[in-house]
């Protein structure tokens, strides 16, 4: 399981779900719903970008969840959530949560760390960089790219 907000979803996110991909017979990359925040994009529209993103990898599928990360996690079928780490600062969050999970159902967490290349990308980063006319297109798909620069357009 490759959970996250995924708006939008990054290269670096990609990194981590293709490298998990050739750990693990299937990956479930699982869309937190999350009512308390306002994305940029919807749920569809993430689940769709990530679908189209990840369509070269044939063990790799996109579905949405809410609630306890774990009970998704159970509902799947999926025994491992692989995390991907930026910095030492990430650690110090993911750790709480990886022991937390263990210990409400065994799931397992894979820290990944995460390509020196992306280890410093962040959605919000990329939405701002394109937000003010920057080129973010080494950090997103093409897809994704389209799709903020239009929507940034618009608001």
């Amino acid at each position: 399981m490759c959970p996250g907000s995924f708006d939008p979803v990054t290269n670096g996110h990609l990194d981590i779900v293709g490298r998990a991909s050739r750990l693990f017979d299937e990956v479930i990359i699982g869309v937190l719903i999350n009512q308390s925040k306002t994305g940029l994009f919807t749920i569809e529209e993430r689940l769709e970008m990530l679908r189209e993103a990840t369509a070269e990898y044939g063990n790799v599928r996109v579905a949405s969840f809410h609630g306890l990360l774990v009970d998704f996690c159970r509902s799947q079928g999926a025994a491992v959530v692989v995390k991907g780490l930026r910095a030492v600062s990430d650690f110090d969050y993911e750790l709480q949560m990886a022991q937390m999970n263990i210990g409400l159902s065994g799931v397992e967490t894979l820290f990944m760390p995460t390509n020196p290349l992306y280890s410093f990308l962040s959605s919000s980063l990329v939405k701002d960089v394109v937000k003010w006319g920057g080129d973010a297109s080494a950090y997103l798909p093409d897809n994704v790219l389209d799709r903020l620069v239009g929507r940034l357009k618009q608001n």
